[in-house]
């Protein structure tokens, strides 16, 4: 059980208000969301989804991220009945191109060189699935990002630095990748990292867990 006290009260008294524990888990491998979600103080378990990442035909870079945020909330979820999930998934997309994961150096550096000196938004999604009533919400944290201008050697710098090859757009923007940006634009600048703290304090006092 959780008990919400006063200041300074060590005991709950007789009207405090008592709310059935709920197991709150992050459904990610990544250590950047950890730590972030870490910032709210709130207790919660870590496990990486197993989904299929790859985009369908048709669908714009923001209901890309929406659904596989909430498909890997769903697929962590089966494995913990009752609890909620946290899933959360980010593309970028650049002059209607979309830039995902690198994978390879040499992705990475072909990716760079396509976003110097340019605009580019990273579409951030966060779900937050209930699998008491299997109810979710979901919502599209866009940031916008201008990168400076760039050469060869200031990305083979970069990229042996960072080793982003696991961050949609080649930059690891909570780490050195910062020296890369020349501006950003949007309403939560943990969006940008991984996870929007933001909106996710917003879900979690809808569904019965106020962060404050």
């Amino acid at each position: 059980m959780i008990y919400f006290l006063l200041p300074g009260v060590k005991t709950p008294p007789a009207t405090t208000v008592i709310l059935e524990t709920r197991k709150l888990i992050l459904g990610s491998s990544s250590v950047y969301r950890r730590e972030l979600l870490q910032r709210l103080r709130i207790p919660f378990d870590v496990c990486s989804p197993d989904i299929d990442e790859t985009a369908l035909p048709e669908e714009t870079a923001g209901m890309t991220a929406c659904r596989l945020a909430e498909a890997k909330a769903r697929a962590v979820a089966a494995m913990y009945p009752g609890s909620l999930v946290i899933g959360s998934d980010q593309v970028a997309l650049l002059e209607g191109t979309r830039l995902g994961k690198p994978l390879t150096h040499e992705n990475a550096v072909r990716q760079l060189h396509l976003m110097s000196g340019k605009e580019v938004v990273f579409h951030t999604a966060l779900s937050l699935f209930d699998s008491q009533n299997h109810h979710v919400r979901t919502r599209d944290v866009p940031t916008l990002v201008r990168f400076r201008t760039l050469d060869h050697q200031q990305i083979e710098r970069y990229l042996l630095a960072d080793q982003p090859y696991q961050c949609a757009g080649s930059a690891r923007l909570e780490s050195l990748g910062i020296a890369l940006i020349r501006q950003i634009s949007g309403d939560d600048p943990t969006a940008l990292i991984g996870l929007p703290l933001i909106a996710l304090t917003d879900m979690l006092e809808q569904s019965g867990i106020p962060v404050l």
